[in-house]
């Protein structure tokens, strides 16, 4: 009986198959927003221009941006009649990664910039008394604030799994191709499936815990390499 519930369930919302996409959103949404968040907060931390002090303000408004704007934004770039629109990525898992990605950028971006403007000073003083290049003192910087990039990537994951308004509005919640985790909650919620909305809810958990210990455990084993 209860095998022929979860075969009901898993075929009514699609379950392996908004696993599936979950993961791929999630983790591609991630690399990318980290590769750039890092990047422009260091950009942005060593570079004095006119207007920083604004640009500072508006990635710290785009930190909290609601998300069901910036998915109305995406949809609209990449909607067949917008200036993306040749590019076909709405109602694609593409499409959602680039929400997800304008989501989590400014949050990793911030954060790592909040933790630059603190410690890059010294550390950049201490490299140039040791006749460091550049690029050394950056590596050094790098090397230096790792855990706290590793926290902000870890946010902008927890970010990125859990998010339903943007990837809704530009995915279009279809099942077996762009209905996530969180979409298929929110449709099992609106029939009123609670308990199966609960089961999901339990294999989100147990996903996000997973892909953490994995990232913890590739964490450590660095962290050892560079001791020995």
């Amino acid at each position: 009986m209860f095998e022929n519930l979860f075969s009901g369930f898993s075929m009514s919302v699609g379950m392996w198959d908004s696993v599936r996409v979950t993961l791929i959103m999630s983790v591609c949404s991630t690399a990318i927003s980290s590769v750039l968040g890092v990047f422009l907060a260091v950009l942005l931390e060593k570079n004095d221009f006119t207007g920083k002090k604004m640009v500072v303000r508006i990635n710290r408004t785009l930190m909290g941006a609601p998300p069901v704007v910036i998915g109305l934004l995406t949809y609209i770039l990449l909607r067949k009649k917008g200036p993306l629109g040749n590019l076909r990525w709405v109602f694609t898992i593409k499409g959602m990664i680039v929400a997800q990605t304008l989501i989590i950028t400014p949050i990793i971006c911030g954060m790592v910039y909040s933790y630059l403007v603190h410690t890059a000073p010294k550390i950049r003083a201490f490299a140039k008394t040791m006749g460091a290049d550049k690029w050394q003192t950056d590596m050094l910087i790098l090397r230096e604030i790792k855990n706290e990039i590793y926290f902000s990537i870890v946010s902008g994951y927890g970010r990125s799994i859990s998010e339903v308004g943007a990837v809704m509005l530009v995915g279009g919640n279809i099942k077996n191709r762009t209905r996530t985790m969180t979409t298929a909650i929110s449709t099992l919620k609106s029939a009123g499936e609670f308990e199966e909305g609960i089961v999901l809810g339990i294999m989100l958990m147990i996903m996000a815990f997973v892909v953490q210990s994995i990232a913890d455990f590739i964490r450590k084993e660095a962290r050892e390499d560079e001791n020995y």
